[in-house]
């Protein structure tokens, strides 16, 4: 087990997920980190932003190489705490491990996020809470008949 810890200095993306028990070998429902080398764009012009989405501080503009490499999944999140947010993922000792410019990506697990309710039952209650008339567009549900 190689920890990696890979530290930010703006806030993680909500939806990561992780899971103590995963490892390089076994991701039990961890999301899995990777990474893909950047280049510096020449002569490219750096736009203002309130928030900028950048690996350890860079604000040059970067392009990726194409080459995406698996750094391992996620087994630990240490939250934002108004400075820094970190990600601890167990990395298979044999990956050469991201430099600082490096763009940082994790992807679900589709075992373990399926996007579809399962049961025999469900209810839902819609509520405008606000003063002023709302219009509903649409609703939708997906029903299959599973068993007999």
């Amino acid at each position: 087990m190689a920890l990696i810890t890979l530290t930010f200095d703006f806030p993680l993306n909500v939806s990561i997920q992780w899971n103590s028990l995963a490892t390089f070998n076994n991701y039990q429902g961890a999301d899995v980190v990777y990474y893909t080398p950047t280049t510096p764009i020449p002569n490219a012009h750096t736009p203002p932003v309130t928030t900028p989405q950048i690996w350890a501080g860079t604000t040059t503009p970067h392009q990726t190489g194409g080459n995406i490499i698996e750094i391992g999944p996620v087994v630990e999140i240490i939250p934002w705490d108004g400075t820094t947010a970190s990600i601890v993922a167990d990395m298979n000792p044999n990956t050469i491990p991201p430099s600082i410019d490096d763009f940082i990506f994790f992807s679900k697990d589709n075992k373990a996020n399926l996007s579809s309710i399962l049961g025999y039952f469900a209810s839902v209650e819609f509520i405008n809470n606000s003063k002023h008339e709302g219009e509903l567009f649409s609703v939708g549900c997906e029903v299959f008949e599973s068993s007999k």
